[in-house]
């Protein structure tokens, strides 16, 4: 048995569901759905996600919200036309989206919680009418009843260990079962949403939960690349890479998943295959488990940067003989309730690159002067201009002359490295760099291991 889930590209018109819809039909297996909220048609259309967020401020804010409404319901509108279905399934759609704003919620949060789901609520009813109207029986299953059970804040929940015993139960038999993404419900029965990669989130939760053959999970691109193709022209194709290697791409910036999307599936052991809504029959990207793993071809799987980061560097004579100076930074950190992401150290130096995303100007200032005020270094920055490089690869740990030829690719160039660490993993290689140097050093670097004739300089 296949989960299969579809984003929001996939889902967002007559057309593109069609092809869904052909997909399901092709492959018996797929016999679990999970649908997100439909995306944009071009570029400057409006998700639904975004229109239901701007329903709910409206109602927050007393504003007149109709014409909100009613563009979110011809969202739908369309697709039940392009099918031709009979008007049960809208007149449904639209009684729901009517009754959030008169539904009563324990605060603002849990309100915007609601209105966001419905997109994938909506649409999960939508689609399961659709495959029945074209002979494909097919039921829609609310998380509720389902037994999709989270915890948390109701913009970042969190799933429930109890939920995976819940979906065990649940068997497709002879109708395909189609599940909206993106939320549960707690055990109080208030609707809570994932923060991110949502609809991801929940196709791995319930890959895990039913013990799925394989999670496929459907995009707009063919495969996960071996780095940007805004940077480098024409990348390789990831065939097959392991969970590892997923999760360390994505953290520096791999955007078919976020990073900690496929964590479920992880811990279930179900291979994930990326592939395109557009063009089902490429074979996409398989993500394994690290025991499957196979030969890699090279020992580099793919290259990510990020400029998110920022760094605090300090420098103190004889650090390295101080006990309890890295404690007592530590203990600033909990104090401004701040986490790092990396701390290399020397013997009088010490580096802690943080995500830039999740601090503000006043906090850092605010920051700064307390390592000053405690810490007493000789030398203390705050470094803006950062950029990490990830390089990672299985194969790293096998072929002892990968991190010269990465050092080697940058410095011969003329791109200084700040910053260098091999994760603890031994399937990592960490660069820092100046975020101007970012794209050139990923060029450079795919240059030495995939084909130097794809790689351009901007």
């Amino acid at each position: 048995m296949k989960v299969v889930k579809f984003g929001g590209s996939s889902l967002a018109t007559g057309q593109q569901v069609n092809k869904v819809i052909n997909i399901i039909q092709a492959d018996s297996d797929r016999q679990v759905v999970v649908t997100s909220a439909p995306g944009k048609r071009f570029d400057k259309d409006i998700k639904v996600t975004d229109l239901l967020i701007q329903y709910a401020t409206q109602v927050q804010q007393g504003a007149d919200f109709q014409a909100t409404v009613t563009a979110i319901s011809q969202r739908y509108q369309e697709i039940s036309d392009y099918f031709q279905l009979p008007d049960d399934t809208l007149t449904l759609i639209n009684k729901k989206l009517a009754a959030l704003a008169t539904t009563k919620f324990a605060d603002d949060e849990h309100l915007l919680a609601a209105f966001k789901a419905h997109g994938e609520l909506l649409n999960a009813i939508l689609i399961a009418a659709v495959l029945n109207h074209q002979g494909i029986p097919a039921k829609f299953v609310d998380p509720r009843v389902a037994g999709i059970l989270v915890t948390g804040h109701p913009n970042d929940a969190d799933v429930l260990s109890s939920t995976y015993a819940n979906l065990a139960q649940i068997k497709p038999h002879n109708a395909r079962l189609v599940f909206p993404g993106f939320f549960g419900y707690t055990p109080d029965g208030d609707i809570y949403t994932f923060a991110r990669g949502g609809s991801d989130i929940t196709g791995s939760i319930l890959s895990r939960g039913m013990n799925a053959d394989l999670y496929e999970n459907f995009t707009d691109v063919d495969a996960i690349y071996a780095a940007n193709n805004h940077v480098v022209d024409h990348p390789a194709i990831i065939q097959k890479m392991s969970y590892r290697e997923m999760r360390e791409l994505s953290y520096a910036g791999f955007s078919v998943f976020q990073d900690e999307a496929i964590i479920p599936a992880v811990q279930g052991q179900i291979p994930v295959n990326v592939k395109n809504t557009n063009n089902p029959s490429a074979p996409g990207t398989l993500i394994v488990p690290s025991q499957f793993v196979f030969n890699p071809a090279t020992p580099i799987t793919g290259i990510a940067s990020s400029r998110r980061f920022s760094a605090l560097y300090l420098h103190r004579y004889l650090l390295n003989k101080e006990v309890g100076f890295t404690l007592k930074l530590l203990q600033i950190f909990k104090r401004y309730n701040i986490s790092y992401d990396h701390m290399p150290t020397g013997i009088d130096d010490l580096t802690v690159i943080f995500d830039r995303s999740k601090l503000d100007n006043a906090t850092i200032k605010a920051l700064c002067n307390d390592v000053h005020k405690t810490l007493d270094p000789d030398y203390l920055e705050w470094i803006d201009d950062y950029a990490i490089i990830m390089v990672v690869g299985e194969g790293i740990a096998h072929n002892i002359d990968t991190i010269s030829k990465v050092i080697d690719a940058l410095t011969q160039n003329n791109i200084a490295i700040h910053m260098i660490n091999q994760g603890a993993s031994q399937i990592s290689i960490m660069l820092g760099v100046q975020s101007k140097d970012a794209d050139n050093a990923v060029r450079y670097i795919y240059q030495t291991f995939f084909q130097p004739s794809e790689v351009t300089n901007s």
